[in-house]
């Protein structure tokens, strides 16, 4: 069983979409196009596909091989198989996603996708020039070695991949009974959010029933539009700057670091972790978020109420 390069070949679809979806912004308005922005994801999305050929892809692809004569089982590349290794792939991925969101080291890398203020088609290209390398091992070799075919990896992973390309679009409103099992533009929204209430939310990359399954699971509401970008936006377009920036956040945070501890969680805690608690990490802002929210609710209750008290 051949497995073909499709992400290669879906190139020219995504071409074709982001010119359609610029058309239709034009015709309804809705949605939201910057051309610098767009630039720098479409550079962004460029730079992702040359980095593994400067031999981090080479040398992952060699450590899946040299895995797979340690497999457990050998599943044949059939058709079943392929269903099974994707299913089991999306799994992996909600987990590296969420990790990905909840340890700087990894976040570092996965912040270059949500740095972008708008939310379209040219978003879902801009992808990181690091990190590929230590994730793929970390979180695909445990499916080599139980005896999936680095190439049927690969194969589901690109699919995976181009599913997630439609996603990134606010042209597309709720779906109904598809939204129960299915990611979606809506769901997808709610992930790069930076509203309190949408933070650490949808990290799912095809089924959505992971986030109902392990609870991160946050539905779109339609009285709060979504705020996209990061927390504290980078106000740039430059592609160095957006790819390498958290990294050289990391390298300083560091050098001042007056503890191994410090360095620990400078490193791996959260975004945003601090010795003193003086700088917010997402789980944080939504906290204060909750609390102001209940407040604000609990006064909005007892004040109708107080009205009709009667007098003493």
């Amino acid at each position: 069983m051949e497995f073909p390069d499709v992400v290669t070949m879906a190139v020219p679809a995504f071409v074709l979409l982001v010119l359609i979806e610029m058309a239709a912004w034009k015709l309804t308005g809705k949605g939201a196009y910057e051309t610098r922005d767009s630039a720098a994801s479409l550079l962004m999305g460029l730079g992702s596909q040359i980095a593994p050929l400067l031999g981090g892809g080479a040398l992952v692809f060699a450590s899946f091989m040299a895995a797979y004569q340690y497999r457990l089982f050998d599943i044949p590349n059939t058709w079943w198989a392929v269903i099974l290794c994707f299913v089991l792939d999306d799994f992996r991925y909600y987990w590296f996603h969420r990790i990905s969101h909840e340890r700087r080291w990894f976040w570092a890398s996965h912040i270059i996708h949500h740095s972008s203020q708008h939310y379209n088609l040219t978003t879902a290209l801009r992808q990181t020039w690091t990190g590929n390398i230590l994730a793929s091992l970390l979180f695909k070799t445990p499916l080599v070695l139980l005896g999936f075919h680095p190439l049927m990896l690969a194969f589901v992973g690109g699919v995976n991949l181009i599913y997630q390309f439609w996603i990134h679009t606010e042209l597309i409103d709720r779906m109904g009974p598809f939204e129960w099992v299915f990611n979606t533009p809506s769901h997808h929204r709610v992930h790069h959010a930076t509203n309190p209430r949408y933070l650490d939310a949808n990290y799912a990359g095809v089924f959505i029933i992971w986030d109902r399954m392990f609870g991160t699971f946050i539905p779109e509401d339609r009285n709060e539009k979504c705020r996209y970008g990061i927390v504290k936006n980078l106000g740039t377009f430059n592609p160095i700057i957006i790819s390498f920036h958290e990294w050289v956040g990391i390298l300083k945070d560091v050098m001042k670091a007056r503890s191994f501890r410090e360095v620990l969680g400078y490193t791996f805690g959260p975004p945003g972790w601090s010795p003193d608690g003086s700088r917010m990490t997402s789980a944080m802002l939504k906290e204060r978020w909750e609390r102001t929210h209940q407040t604000a609710g609990a006064e909005a209750l007892t004040g109708p109420q107080a009205a009709v008290q009667p007098a003493e």
